[in-house]
C-alpha cells in the first residue's frame, strides 16, 4: 500500500511537470509566432516604403489598432494613383494586416497581433536617409522595458500598473532608403 502511495505522488510530480513545460511552450510559441509576425510586417513596409521614393514623408507616423478608419480610393484606369494616395493605401492595408482584419472569427479580428502600435519615423520631409520601422504589441507575461525606442510607451494600452509598459515587446528596424 505504501509502494502504490508513493508510485502515485512520483507519477503526480512528472504529470505536473510535464502539464507546466505544456504551459510554457505554448507561451513561448505565442510569443514567437508574434515576433515572426512583426518582422514580416516591418519588412512589407519598408519595401513599399523603397518602391514609393517620392512620398516617403507620408508614410511617417502612427497607425495601428483601428486608427485609419477610412479606407483610400482605389487606383483604376479613370483615377491614376498618385504617390501619396499609394503611400495612403500602402499605410491602410498595412494597419489592416497589424491589426488581422483579413482573419475573422463572425465579426470579431482574429489574426495580426496582439494591440498593435506601428511607428515609422526617418527624415524630416521625406527623402534619402535612415528610417525606423517599429512594431509594439501586447506580450502575455510582464518584463522590464528596457527598450529606448518609445513607440506606444505613453499609450496604457501595455502598462502592467500607470507608466511601467511592462507587457510590451517592441521590434524596430532600421533601414537606409535612397529616395
Amino acid at each position: 500500500m505504501l509502494e502504490a502511495l508513493i508510485a502515485v505522488i512520483v507519477l503526480s510530480v512528472g504529470l505536473l511537470g510535464i502539464a507546466f513545460l505544456q504551459l510554457q511552450s505554448k507561451h513561448l510559441n505565442f510569443q514567437g509566432i508574434q515576433r515572426s509576425s512583426a518582422s514580416t510586417l516591418s519588412h512589407e513596409i519598408i519595401e513599399k516604403m523603397r518602391n514609393n521614393g517620392a512620398a516617403l514623408n507620408d508614410y511617417l507616423g502612427t497607425v495601428g489598432g483601428g486608427s485609419l478608419t477610412t479606407e483610400p480610393s482605389p487606383c483604376t484606369d479613370s483615377a491614376p494613383c498618385t504617390h501619396q494616395l499609394l503611400a495612403a493605401r500602402d499605410l491602410w492595408l498595412w494597419e489592416q494586416s497589424l491589426d488581422g482584419a483579413e482573419e475573422l472569427a463572425g465579426t470579431v479580428s482574429t489574426g495580426g497581433l496582439s494591440e498593435p502600435t506601428a511607428c515609422i519615423t526617418g527624415p524630416a520631409g521625406g527623402g534619402t536617409g535612415t528610417y525606423t520601422v517599429s512594431i509594439v504589441w501586447r506580450g502575455q507575461s510582464t518584463q522590464s522595458d528596457v527598450n529606448a525606442d518609445t513607440c506606444g510607451q505613453s499609450s496604457g494600452k501595455y502598462d502592467d500598473s500607470p507608466g511601467d509598459s511592462a507587457y510590451r515587446r517592441v521590434l524596430a528596424l532600421n533601414v537606409y532608403i535612397d529616395a
